[in-house]
C-alpha cells in the first residue's frame, strides 16, 4: 500500500568533492533540474563545493528553491554557498541534521563519501525504529553504491536486518524515478528487533 506524498523539499545527502567519475557530476546536475522541474524544493548541507555545490546551482538555474544548512564550523571554514535561497547557520552538526530533516518530506543520497553515508545510515535508524517516517532512495550512479547494497544482503543473511527494512533504500539509478518512487512510498512499521532463532 502507498500514500502520495507532497513534500515541499527533498534533503539530499552527496559529497563535498567531485569523485574521479564526470558521471557523479552529471547526476548531481540533473537531479538538480529534476527537482526544479517537479517544483520540489531542495534541503542540502548548504555548501558550495564538490557535488553539493553542483546540486545546488543546478536548482537555482533552473529557478528553483534552495535551503542550505550548515554548521558553524564549516561556514567559517567559508565552504558555505551564499547564493542560496535560505541559509540556516546551526551550532552543531546535530542541530544541522534535525533541522534538514525538519524541513523536507523525504530524502535522496548521491554518490559521497563517509559523511554522506553516516547521514544515510541515520536516517534509515530512525525510520527503522519507527522515530521517522518520511522515505529515503538511492541514486546508484552507474552502480556506486552497489558493494554497500551487497553487504547490506549479507545483514539480511546474517541475521541482522530484517528485510522490510533492507528494502528503507529506495535504489534507482533513473532520477526522475527515483523521485516518483519517493513521492510515492510509505515507510514500513515492522518493528526493529529480530527474534533469536532457536
Amino acid at each position: 500500500m502507498t500514500q502520495t506524498l507532497q513534500p515541499p523539499a527533498i534533503c539530499v545527502f552527496l559529497g563535498s568533492s567531485f569523485g574521479t567519475d564526470p558521471a557523479y557530476r552529471d547526476a548531481a546536475e540533473q537531479f538538480g533540474q529534476c527537482l526544479a522541474a517537479r517544483n520540489l524544493g531542495l534541503v542540502y548541507g548548504g555548501g558550495s563545493v564538490g557535488l553539493m555545490g553542483v546540486l545546488a546551482d543546478a536548482v537555482l538555474a533552473a529557478d528553483g528553491r534552495v535551503i542550505g544548512v550548515l554548521p558553524e564550523a564549516l561556514m567559517a571554514r567559508e565552504v558555505g554557498h551564499l547564493g542560496l535561497t535560505e541559509l540556516i547557520i546551526e551550532p552543531s552538526m546535530h542541530a544541522r541534521k534535525a533541522t534538514m530533516a525538519s524541513r523536507c518530506g523525504a530524502f535522496a543520497v548521491l554518490p559521497g563519501g563517509i559523511g554522506t553515508l553516516e547521514e544515510m545510515f541515520e536516517v534509515a535508524t530512525w525510520i527503522q525504529l519507527e522515530i521517522l517516517t518520511k522515505p529515503i532512495g538511492i541514486l546508484n550512479v552507474q552502480g556506486f553504491y552497489d558493494p554497500l547494497l551487497v553487504f547490506l544482503d549479507q545483514l539480511v543473511d546474517k541475521g541482522f536486518l530484517k528485510t522490510v527494512h533492507r528494502d528503507i533504500l529506495i535504489v534507482e539509478s533513473d532520477p526522475e524515478r527515483l523521485l516518483e518512487r519517493l513521492l510515492s512510498t510509505r515507510t514500513p512499521a515492522a518493528g526493529k528487533w529480530i527474534p533469536e532463532r532457536s
